[in-house]
């Protein structure tokens, strides 16, 4: 008779009781003829296995040299409590069965370069910091969907065809669409206004595609966003919502996901400091830090890397930067009645180097001005004429944002570079595996 088929993470429920295990060999070692460690993976977590002569049947132990890296395997054992193993529990392993046996894994336990592994990403994503990562990745989608679920939000998502720019035409990716011209989205905003007039408030999630020629550490041509948006809100109502986000996130995960940060080596006491009110610097108040620190800024212009970086070592939590030039900014931000040149935008920058990891503001709902807007940017008034609908008919002030959940992970375990926080990175020179 079959014993109970359970999975790792699942084993303290199991203490005394001979179970089945499904997974894969990470690795073997020997301690003489007697007594072999097999360290299994399935999944969910490893499991240090053990073969005892006089526990295990010795065909069992005449068959250990099979277990080659990442061949596939069904054990049989009986599960222990076992303080110094990892997890807190071992099997003493019975029997096992040979799914697949592999041969000549390609990474092996010695140092590879980074190029060759994400050539390898497929089996990659196979070892301990990259399941820590994907892992964290996970639970932060699913703490955003938490936190707007629990606030009232409706998850109403945005088409990923679109037939026009959003974020401006030079970062599209064209496509066929039956004999008409389509582009990848750039942005779920604007449909996420539309829907935002119907729900009162709402978020989509989905991937967003920018063809942008950039190699840096914070750029994927292919990456996940989360985008709220809510009617009659302000800026300040927006940025309290993006810190009251982020707050959330960062502090539940820090429960939920503890032993992943530890293992990635994250330092959890600086995460712990993360609460809101973040500070709001305007960006005038920030050109003139700049102005100073950053040699190659010039007023007016948008922060780039080196910039967010000067601006990050000034600070030890996450800060706010509003009302950015409204020069540099897409069409249907709202201009500061303040001030015509600024608009009513905000990015919220994450310390230790991290940079912009939410950006949003405030949407023109003046139809009048939306039209003037269209022209200055040479966009095709046809192209947005659903748009300037939900300007015609019950308009409404809105603001909302964009969280990239990338850079987001990247920042939140302390990784350098943003494509090993996905799955299956796309960049400017990687489209494969």
């Amino acid at each position: 008779m079959s014993k109970k088929w359970v999975y790792i993470q699942d084993l303290g429920s199991y203490v005394g009781q001979e179970i089945t295990l499904k997974g894969w060999v990470y690795n073997t070692r020997s301690s003489g003829s007697k007594i072999k460690f097999l360290l299994l993976r399935d999944g969910t977590g490893y499991i240090q296995c053990v073969l005892f002569q006089g526990e295990t049947l010795q065909e069992y132990l005449d068959q250990f040299s099979l277990l080659t890296q990442e061949s596939s395997v069904i054990v049989t054992g009986i599960v222990r409590e076992e303080k110094r193993a990892l997890g807190g529990f071992e099997l003493g392993l019975t029997s096992f069965e040979i799914v697949h046996k592999t041969e000549d894994y390609p990474i092996t336990p010695k140092e590879h370069g980074t190029g060759f592994l994400m050539d390898q990403r497929h089996l990659w994503i196979r070892s301990k910091r990259q399941h820590a990562v994907l892992r964290v990745r996970a639970e932060v989608i699913r703490l955003c969907r938490e936190f707007f679920d629990k606030n009232g939000f409706l998850c109403v998502d945005a088409p990923i065809l679109t037939p026009s720019a959003c974020e401006g035409t030079t970062t599209l990716f064209e496509v066929g669409y039956f004999g008409e011209k389509a582009y990848l989205t750039q942005s779920g905003q604007l449909y996420s206004e539309a829907t935002a007039r119907a729900f009162g408030k709402v978020y989509c999630f989905g991937p967003t595609f920018r063809a942008e020629k950039s190699k840096t550490r914070k750029h994927l041509t292919e990456f996940w966003m989360l985008e709220p948006e809510v009617s009659f809100a302000t800026l300040d109502e927006n940025m309290e919502l993006a810190e009251n986000l982020v707050e959330y996130v960062i502090q539940k995960i820090m429960e939920t996901r503890e032993p992943e940060l530890k293992s990635l080596e994250r330092n959890c006491d600086v995460l712990k400091k993360y609460r809101a009110p973040f500070e709001r610097l305007h960006y005038n108040d920030a050109a003139k830090m700049l102005e100073k620190g950053s040699p190659d800024f010039k007023y007016g212009s948008d922060f780039g890397a080196p910039q967010e970086t000067f601006l990050t070592s000034k600070y030890d939590k996450p800060f706010f930067v509003h009302r950015f030039p409204k020069a540099i900014k897409a069409f249907y931000m709202k201009q500061d009645p303040e001030d015509a040149t600024l608009s009513l935008s905000c990015d919220l920058l994450a310390p230790e180097g991290y940079g912009e990891v939410i950006g949003g503001g405030c949407r023109e709902e003046s139809i009048d001005v939306l039209l003037k807007e269209i022209e200055k940017h040479k966009l095709d008034q046809k192209d947005f004429e659903w748009y300037l609908d939900l300007r015609r008919y019950g308009s409404a002030p809105s603001a909302g944002f964009g969280l990239g959940i990338e850079r987001a992970v990247a920042w939140i375990c302390g990784i350098e570079h943003v494509r090993e926080t996905i799955p299956f990175p796309r960049m400017l020179e990687r489209l494969r595996p």
